[in-house]
C-alpha cells in the first residue's frame, strides 16, 4: 500500500487547463478519466451549464423529498450531503470538491432522500434536467461520462461504509483526510498533502460517526504522533504513509488516472 500512496496521481489539471483554460467545467473528472473526453465535449459540456451563482456558508441547496429539475456542479469551495434522524442529529454522508457534479443522480430521480449544502462559500453551476437530455440525445459518449461520475460517487459510499463499519476512530479520521487529500490532488488543490477544508470539529465528529469529545482526542493523537494536524480548516499531512497504514486507506476505489511513466 505505500508504494500506491507513494505512486499517487499528482494533479492533471495543468495539461487541461493549457488547452481549454476558460472553461468553467475544466475540472470535472480530472485525473479520474477527464483525458477519455474530446475537446468538443468538453466545450459542450461547458455551454450546457445554464447559469452559475455564488452560495454562503452552511446554506441548503436541496432539501430532502424536495421536486427538483436541475442538477449541480461544484465549481469552488466544498458542499456535504448529510441525512438527520428523527432527534435532529446529521450524519454527513458525503463531501464534495471541485468538479463534481453534487446531484447529478437527481437527473432521473427527480428528487433526494438526503440535503445538500454548503460548508464554506461556494460556487455551483446549474444544469436544468432538459438541457442534460438534450445533451445525451446528442452526444451518448459524454452522457456515459457524467454517468461514470454517478458510479465514482457510488464507489466512495461503499468506502464511507466500510470506514464506518470496520475502522476505529484513529481509522476513520486517518481516512477521511487520505481521501480529501486524494481528491484534491487529482484537482491540483492540494499543496504537499496541505490544503484548506472549512470543517468542524462537529462536522468531522458528523461524517466519522463520532462524538465531538471523541474526535479532539483523536485529531490530538494525530497530531503528536506526528502524522497530521487540522487547525482553523487548515490540514496538513506529515507522513501520508504511515496516516493511510492508520486508515487502511488504498486508492483503488477513487478510480485516478494511471501515473504517467
Amino acid at each position: 500500500m505505500v508504494d500506491r500512496l507513494a505512486s499517487y496521481p499528482r494533479p492533471l489539471v495543468t495539461e487541461l487547463e493549457d488547452s481549454t483554460p476558460s472553461l468553467v467545467t475544466r475540472l470535472f473528472l480530472c485525473g479520474r478519466g477527464r483525458d477519455r473526453m474530446s475537446e468538443d465535449e468538453r466545450l459542450a459540456l461547458d455551454d450546457a451549464m445554464d447559469y452559475r451563482r455564488t452560495v454562503e456558508p452552511r446554506q441548503i441547496i436541496v432539501h430532502r423529498d424536495e421536486l427538483v429539475n436541475v442538477s449541480t456542479y461544484l465549481i469552488s469551495g466544498y458542499i456535504c450531503r448529510y441525512m438527520d434522524d428523527r432527534e435532529g442529529h446529521r450524519q454527513l454522508v458525503a463531501v464534495h470538491v471541485p468538479g463534481d457534479f453534487v446531484d447529478l443522480h437527481a437527473f432521473p430521480m427527480k428528487r433526494l432522500d438526503h440535503d445538500v449544502a454548503t460548508l464554506g462559500v461556494a460556487e455551483i453551476g446549474i444544469f436544468q434536467h432538459d438541457t442534460l437530455a438534450a445533451l445525451g440525445r446528442d452526444r451518448p459518449h459524454l452522457m456515459r461520462m457524467l454517468w461514470y461520475s454517478t458510479l465514482l460517487d457510488s464507489a466512495m459510499h461503499r468506502e464511507w461504509i466500510f470506514r464506518l463499519g470496520r475502522l476505529g476512530a484513529l481509522g476513520r479520521v486517518a481516512h477521511f483526510f487520505c481521501e480529501i487529500d486524494a481528491r484534491l490532488a487529482m484537482i491540483g488543490q492540494a499543496d504537499d498533502h496541505r490544503f484548506s477544508l472549512p470543517l468542524t470539529q462537529a462536522d468531522l465528529a458528523e461524517a466519522t460517526g463520532l462524538t465531538g469529545v471523541h474526535v479532539n482526542r483523536t485529531l490530538r493523537r494525530l497530531r503528536e504522533e506526528g502524522l497530521m494536524s487540522f487547525r482553523n480548516g487548515e490540514v496538513e499531512i506529515h507522513d501520508i504513509a504511515r496516516l493511510g497504514r492508520v486508515g487502511e486507506f488504498e486508492p483503488n476505489y477513487l478510480y485516478g488516472d494511471p501515473v504517467a511513466a
